[in-house]
């Protein structure tokens, strides 16, 4: 039983160190993984259209809110029709890390 219970909390505490790995993806690998750099550039700052906006340096809480809203259908109009299937399975956690990092450009 002992042994048992001691298996039980290992795998547990084996699923959050995940978990916690996961949530703190690296912000680059994730701008790069959802494709973000194939319209608003490698830098965040150099857009391939001059209609998509420049995302380097805006206010990462302001960010984050648009990421949401785009992945919630919260928010529809210019070009979040694209986006949105680039955003749909973002946690919360993988956004913040995102929306900081694109700030921090």
């Amino acid at each position: 039983m002992k042994m048992m219970k001691t298996f039980a909390v290992a795998a547990a505490s084996a699923g959050l160190m995940l978990a916690a790995a996961t949530a703190s993806a690296d912000g680059a690998a994730l701008y790069t993984a959802k494709l973000c750099n194939t319209c608003h550039g490698a830098d965040a700052k150099t857009p391939v259209m001059p209609t998509y906006p420049k995302l380097a340096g805006q206010n990462a809480d302001y960010l984050l809110q648009q990421i949401k809203d785009i992945r919630d259908g919260k928010r529809t109009n210019g070009m979040t029709a694209a986006m949105k299937a680039m955003v749909a399975n973002l946690s919360d956690a993988d956004a913040k890390t995102l929306a900081d990092w694109i700030s921090k450009q």
